[in-house]
C-alpha cells in the first residue's frame, strides 16, 4: 500500500486515519510471517530521496511508528508499505549473522536504528525477562534494582500490569495509559551485566526516557544517609561496554531530564548533590580501596553504584534520553558501612520520596515534550531516518 500526505498536512484527522491505516498493514504482514519493508519518499532529499527498512513485531512499537510516520507525512513525505522477506526462525543460526551490522554503509541513510531480526530477537528476550508483553512497556520507564521501589510503585498505580508468572528475572509493571503515554518500571537486578542487558534489548521499543532509581555509596563529607544524588556524568568502571563505545566518549544525562528532577528535589526541599557517579563492576569495592580511591579523586566523583554508567552508555549508544537518580544508603569510607538494622530504617523512608519525584519528573517530561525530549546531542552521522 501506498501512504501519501493528505491534501491538507495540517489536518490531522486526516493524518491520523492514513497512519493507523498504515500500521494496520504493517500488523497485518507481521501476522503472516514475513518481515515488513517501509520506503518513505522524501522529494526534498538530495542525498536520500528514497529511504527503505524492515521493520519486525510492529505492534510492539505502534505508539512509535505512529508519532514518527505522522511527523513525516506532514512534512509532505510519500510512505509505501509491503512485505519484505520471511521472518527467520530465532533459532537458525542466520539470525545472528542478519543481527551483526559491524560492516554498514554510513553514506546510506537506514530508515531504522535496528535491523527486523534484532528487533525481534529482543522483543521476544524482553518478554522473558520481565514476565510481560512488550505492548505495555510505556514510553517513560524507571529501571530500579529493589523490590521495595517495585512495591511503592504498584501502591501508586494498584491497577498496573503485573508479570504473567511468578519468578521472572526481571519484573516489570506497567501503568497503561493511551498512546503508551504511561509509565514501566523494571527490577534488572544487581551489577553491569543485568543493566546492560536490559537496555540492550528494551532500546528496540524506543523510549522517550530511561531513568536508573537506585541506591549508592555517597564518598564526601558532607553527604548524609538519605541524601539524593543527581548524575552529571560518569566514570565507566564497569567495563562491560568498552568495547562497543570506548571510555573516552563523554557521555552525559539529558540535560532536560536532570532540570526537571533537580526542580522536583528544590521544592521539595531534599538535600543532594550532583556530581559525577562512580560504576563499578565489583559489589565490594571498598575491600579493595586502591584503584577505585585514584579513579573517585581523579572523577571527583560524589557516589559509587553498580549500574548507572551502563543504562547511561547504552542509553548513548542507542539514542535514548536518559538520566540517574540514586539516594545515600551508606558511607563505608566514612565508617558507615550498609548494615541491616539502619538499612531497613532508611529503605522505608526513602522509597516514597524516589518513586514520587521520578513520577514528578516524568510528569513534566510528558507534558512538556509530547513528541519526546530533544536528542539532537545523541545523533550520529550514519543516523537512521526514524530515530
Amino acid at each position: 500500500m501506498s501512504t501519501q500526505p493528505p491534501a491538507n498536512p495540517s489536518d490531522p484527522d486526516a493524518i491520523r486515519a492514513r497512519v493507523a491505516d498504515a500500521c494496520d498493514a504493517l500488523e497485518q504482514i507481521d501476522r503472516g510471517g514475513c518481515y515488513a519493508r517501509i520506503t518513505v519518499h522524501r522529494s526534498w532529499s538530495r542525498h536520500n530521496p528514497a529511504t527503505t527498512g524492515q521493520i519486525a513485531r510492529p505492534s510492539s512499537s505502534r505508539w512509535y511508528l505512529e508519532r514518527e510516520l505522522a511527523a513525516l507525512l506532514e512534512q509532505g513525505a510519500e510512505i509505501e508499505i509491503a512485505p519484505s522477506r520471511e521472518r527467520v526462525p530465532l533459532d537458525d543460526p542466520e539470525l545472528f549473522r542478519r543481527i551483526d551490522e559491524s560492516e554498514l554503509d554510513i553514506t546510506r541513510k537506514k530508515l531504522f536504528l535496528f535491523g527486523p531480526e534484532r528487533v525481534d530477537l529482543s522483543v521476544q528476550r524482553l518478554e522473558h525477562y520481565t514476565g510481560t508483553r512488550a505492548e505495555d512497556f510505556q514510553r517513560y520507564i524507571l529501571l530500579t534494582n529493589y523490590d521495595m521501589h517495585m512495591a511503592e510503585f504498584e501502591s501508586v498505580y494498584p491497577e498496573c500490569v503485573k508479570p504473567a508468572r511468578p519468578g521472572v528475572q526481571m519484573p516489570a509493571m506497567h501503568h497503561l495509559a493511551p498512546g503508551n503515554a504511561g509509565v514501566s518500571i523494571v527490577n534488572i537486578g544487581v551489577g553491569p551485566s543485568n543493566a546492560k542487558n536490559l537496555t540492550d534489548h528494551v532500546a528496540v521499543l524506543r523510549p522517550d526516557v530511561a531513568l536508573m532509581i537506585g541506591h549508592c555509596a555517597g564518598v564526601r563529607n558532607h553527604q548524609e544517609i538519605g541524601d539524593f544524588v543527581l548524575a552529571s556524568g560518569y566514570l565507566r568502571a564497569d567495563r562491560i561496554l568498552d568495547e562497543a563505545l570506548p571510555v573516552g566518549v563523554p557521555i552525559a544525562p539529558n540535560f532536560l531530564l536532570n532540570r526537571f528532577l533537580a526542580q522536583e528535589l528544590d521544592q521539595r526541599k531534599l538535600p543532594y548533590r550532583l556530581g559525577a557517579v562512580y560504576t563499578t563492576i565489583d559489589r565490594n569495592w571498598e575491600l579493595s580501596l586502591g584503584g577505585s580511591l585514584q579513579g573517585l579523586r581523579l572523577s571527583r566523583a560524589v557516589a559509587v553504584d553498580m549500574e548507572s554508567a551502563t543504562v547511561a552508555a547504552n542509553g548513548f549508544r542507542f539514542r535514548i534520553p536518559h538520566a540517574t537518580l540514586l539516594c545515600v544508603s551508606d558511607k563505608p569510607l566514612h565508617g558507615a558501612p550498609k548494615l541491616p538494622g539502619k538499612a531497613r530504617e532508611f529503605y522505608e523512608q526513602s522509597k516514597r520520596q524516589h518513586i514520587a519525584i521520578a513520577l514528578a519528573a516524568v510528569e513534566q517530561v510528558r507534558k512538556g515534550f509530547p513528541r519526546g525530549l530533544p536528542n539532537s546531542d545523541l545523533r550520529a552521522m550514519d543516523e537512521p531516518l526514524i530515530r
